[in-house]
């Protein structure tokens, strides 16, 4: 590998970064309680996650800057959690994502297409957790629980990978509108949806199970270490990991 290529790899990470433009915003609404705090907890993870991002994006990549992985994994979900890949994979990760936390949408980007190609690949399943935390932050508020719910549909209709990466690759910003359950039906329809997909995400029918969920996420001690908790927050094979560490993913299955 030529320096002249590493330098190259890290100026065109430079320049995705600087593209993001990613400002954290304080959640909106007043109230106090676990949730209150579980929004700020989420505000400041967000502060330490991007610049811990804009170190990562400082150095040699290991990945290369290649075109978007195309999912060939399967995906199904129980309760709350999307279950990827295959369930006899010798590594377990676990991600704890709100679809509206900026810091989850930059985790994606940089981390998607390495972990879809283990997914692929049969060396990886991915408990996908989808939490709201910053249910507060979207006006009108309650954008993080309608895009999981709308995710959890999306897994019952089969186009799970395609529409994940949507939610973030569209992601409103905080503060703002975030899309309507039509916006989000319509998405899934144009990627083929399966069965009844519209009503299913209109019904929001997940929102007590995600609240409950979330809540679940702040008080597992292996999750929120001392109640502090944020997304994203990643588990390997049952334990809390550093995201930053960019080799994380290639040492868990040998790469």
């Amino acid at each position: 590998m030529s320096s002249r290529s590493e330098r190259e790899r890290r100026e065109a990470a430079q320049a995705r970064l600087s593209a993001a433009g990613i400002t954290p915003t304080k959640a909106k609404g007043g109230g106090g309680g676990g949730r209150q705090g579980l929004v700020i907890a989420a505000v400041i993870l967000v502060v330490a996650v991007v610049a811990g991002l804009f170190v990562y994006f400082s150095q040699p990549s290991s990945t290369g800057d290649a075109a978007a992985v195309a999912p060939t994994y399967t995906a199904a979900r129980t309760g709350t959690v999307v279950m990827a890949g295959a369930p006899t994979a010798p590594v377990t990760v676990d991600v704890y994502e709100d679809y509206l936390c900026p810091a989850c949408q930059q985790f994606e980007r940089i981390y998607g297409d390495e972990i879809t190609t283990a997914l692929n690949q049969g060396k990886v399943k991915v408990n996908y957790h989808g939490i709201a935390i910053l249910d507060r932050a979207s006006e009108p508020q309650g954008y993080s629980t309608l895009a999981g719910s709308a995710a959890l549909c999306a897994a019952d209709a089969g186009i799970w990978p395609a529409f994940h990466s949507r939610l973030f690759a569209e992601q409103p910003a905080e503060g703002g509108p975030g899309k309507t359950a039509q916006e989000l039906a319509a998405i899934g329809q144009q990627m083929g949806a399966q069965g009844d997909f519209a009503g299913c995400v209109n019904a929001n029918a997940d929102a007590a199970a995600i609240a409950q969920a979330t809540n679940d996420a702040a008080g597992n001690e292996a999750v929120a270490p001392g109640g502090s908790f944020g997304t994203p927050t990643v588990l390997l094979n049952g334990t809390k990991i550093e995201i930053n560490d960019q080799d994380w993913l290639s040492r868990a299955i040998g790469a």
